[in-house]
């Protein structure tokens, strides 16, 4: 078992041949992907795609960096669209101070909204956070102080005490292809460390293709890359990597099905 837990199938680059994209990560291991959305305009497709493919699940949210362009996108609409059987998840959401393409009062809103979505549904939030680890943790405590929720940090490039933070809330960490680059030493630290009961796996795909796909459109099929470098950074056996991880999504992500 191998679960890309966070790839986007619909964007360019895939979306031109999603059923070869599919057919590859099937190939290479992949039993699952959960395909994110991160605007509105997105949802329908996502969905769709989803209930297409069985081995395909799907999430509703609004990321950053699209707060200021989705001002009407409240918690009755996300909770009302989180009811489908295809949708597990609430997000791609959170904080990006590094672009800054929204308004970071908005953005903070934003996801505080979906972190009260992601309480009311049951559901996992899936965490986006770059340069805004505070204001991240703080208000990730701040809710976790209002009502329990469960989330992921993905595609993790943070730093360990950020990690630990999270941890300590009992969220999950997602690891990327970016471990796999030379310059990563910091997050290959942090990934050799974290608890094998949290950790998940990524592509962000079509983004970051692990080594040694650099350069290229990743795909839900470079995940095997990932795992097997962690596997071999954190001292593991690459199939027990492989099937924890999955176990964990499954355990997060608890309305899917394997």
């Amino acid at each position: 078992m191998l679960v890309d837990s966070h790839c986007h199938l619909n964007y360019k680059g895939l979306i031109e041949e999603q059923g070869a994209v599919l057919d590859r990560a099937r190939e290479s291991g992949v039993t699952a992907m959960l395909n994110i959305s991160t605007r509105e305009s997105e949802w329908r497709d996502i969905v769709a795609t989803a209930e297409r493919e069985s081995d395909v699940w799907s999430s509703i949210g609004i990321h950053p960096h699209e707060a200021d362009a989705h001002p009407d996108i409240d918690l009755a609409k996300l909770v009302k669209e989180a009811e489908h059987e295809r949708v597990i998840a609430i997000g791609e959401t959170g904080l990006d101070y590094y672009y800054d393409h929204s308004d970071r009062d908005r953005q903070r809103q934003s996801f505080r909204t979906h972190i009260h979505a992601a309480r009311e549904t049951g559901l996992p939030i899936i965490v986006h956070t770059r340069d805004a680890e505070d204001d991240t943790a703080t208000i990730m405590a701040e809710e976790m102080e209002q009502g329990a929720y469960t989330g992921v940090i993905h595609c993790f490039t943070a730093s360990e005490d950020f990690a630990h933070k999270a941890l300590d809330l009992g969220l999950y960490i997602s690891i990327s292809g970016i471990v796999t680059f030379k310059n990563a030493k910091d997050l290959q630290a942090t990934a050799a460390k974290l608890p094998i009961d949290r950790l998940l796996v990524e592509t962000d795909a079509p983004f970051l293709a692990p080594v040694p796909h650099r350069g290229k459109t990743g795909e839900p099929a470079f995940v095997a890359d990932t795992a097997k470098f962690l596997a071999e950074l954190r001292g593991e056996d690459y199939s027990e990597l492989c099937e924890t991880t999955a176990e964990n999504f499954y355990r997060l992500f608890n309305k899917a099905r394997p």
